[in-house]
């Protein structure tokens, strides 16, 4: 027996090797290119071998070299880098995108024309058909493509998941959802001015940013679609040139009923995701601030507050834990749950086996769309002021 068929890494135990990792995008003052880096080597199942790290060529070069990069190995760009890995027989086996929003569906189709494996930072697209082109795409090529709505990565947003698989809310009811931020709380442009501007940010600065996040959430969770939105989409901040607020009521397959608030104007508060879930036997409560604990309160029993490594704690939840019972894991372990999970998927598919189903709940090209569709529904109902409109 070889080594790597007895290594406790999986992904080595299946090739024998880490995966080779390429990224574009997440340069010089970036904050979310450090969280993929990190969340990437976290569980050491991937080797970043080759980046093309800022659309300037010179500051992609010298970001690479930073990063500790072969000198032949940091491109100029991301076509040059897609083109030259292809190219080389220790080329690199997936393709990290973490770039601007407008540059996520050619980059992402280029890497899949070339055969890579795709890990995407959100949202996927800028517009829903090019959405819908991706998703085609991906299924046709056969590789695997992770989209990193990292919240879904969070072990007892997991647990929760389990628990409405597993029947133990019952029959769906209603849902709560909301995503609140103050970081656009004063006018002006912002750290990242680009994403004020539609051509590059995407129509909705705020659905595109935190609303994709709170739908991919609610999604995930309950496994149900939203079939119909009653919204309202706008600017709350005098001067503000980039919607900052949207509402909306949902209409939820199987007769649940929901609502769904985002806004990145609400002076003071940091990072505000929740999501309330209601069966006819319970209710599931979970906050991204407060991120260790579930609560469930069942009908006609005691409350229950549930933790990582907690009693009742299901498979799914364990999986995505890495520490002792009582010390808090977040963020940055969040996003390397996803990266760990499309590890194994790509390993399993390069070594021709079936991957582990606990590694198949990272979000897809298909969620990536479901996304662009319901960012496109809430416009569409905003315009005609509010109107029930079809997702």
């Amino acid at each position: 027996m070889t080594l790597s068929a007895t290594h406790p890494n999986p992904v080595i135990a299946l090739l024998g090797r880490r995966l080779r990792l390429a990224v574009i995008g997440g340069g010089p003052g970036s904050f979310i290119g450090p969280m993929h880096r990190q969340a990437a080597r976290l569980d050491d199942r991937y080797e970043i071998v080759a980046g093309a790290l800022s659309s300037d060529a010179g500051r992609s070069v010298a970001a690479g070299a930073q990063l500790g990069l072969a000198p032949d190995r940091c491109y100029p760009d991301a076509l040059t880098l897609l083109s030259a890995e292809a190219a080389r027989a220790d080329g690199a086996d997936a393709v990290a995108i973490m770039t601007p929003n407008d540059t996520h569906f050619p980059c992402a189709m280029a890497a899949l024309e070339r055969g890579f494996d795709v890990i995407c930072d959100k949202p996927m697209t800028n517009t829903l058909s090019d959405a819908a082109a991706l998703r085609d795409k991906v299924q046709a090529s056969g590789r695997v493509f992770c989209l990193t709505h990292n919240y879904s990565g969070y072990a007892m947003v997991r647990q929760a998941r389990a628990m409405v698989a597993t029947g133990q809310l019952g029959e769906m009811r209603q849902v709560q959802v909301e995503y609140i931020q103050g970081g656009r709380a004063q006018a002006g442009p912002g750290r990242t001015a680009w994403k004020t501007d539609p051509a590059r940010g995407g129509p909705s600065l705020v659905m595109g940013d935190i609303g994709t996040h709170a739908h991919q959430l609610l999604r995930f969770i309950t496994g149900l679609e939203v079939m119909q939105v009653a919204a309202e989409l706008g600017c709350l901040v005098p001067e503000a040139t980039a919607h900052d607020f949207a509402g909306a009521l949902l209409r939820l397959d199987g007769g649940a009923r929901g609502s769904f608030w985002v806004t990145q104007a609400a002076a003071g508060v940091e990072n505000g995701l929740r999501i309330r879930v209601s069966g006819s036997l319970g209710t599931l409560d979970w906050q991204q601030e407060n991120p260790q604990v579930l609560s469930f309160k069942a009908m006609n029993a005691p409350a229950q507050c549930l933790t990582p490594r907690g009693p009742g704690t299901l498979p799914l939840a364990r999986r995505s834990t890495r520490v002792a019972a009582g010390h808090p894991e977040g963020f940055p372990e969040a996003f390397a749950n996803l990266y760990s999970d499309a590890a194994e998927a790509i390993a399993a598919r390069r070594a021709g086996q079936a991957p582990d189903p606990l590694a198949l709940h990272f979000p897809t090209a298909h969620d990536g769309w479901m996304g662009m569709r319901f960012v496109d529904a809430v416009i569409r109902s905003a315009h005609s002021g509010g109107a029930w409109t079809a997702a």
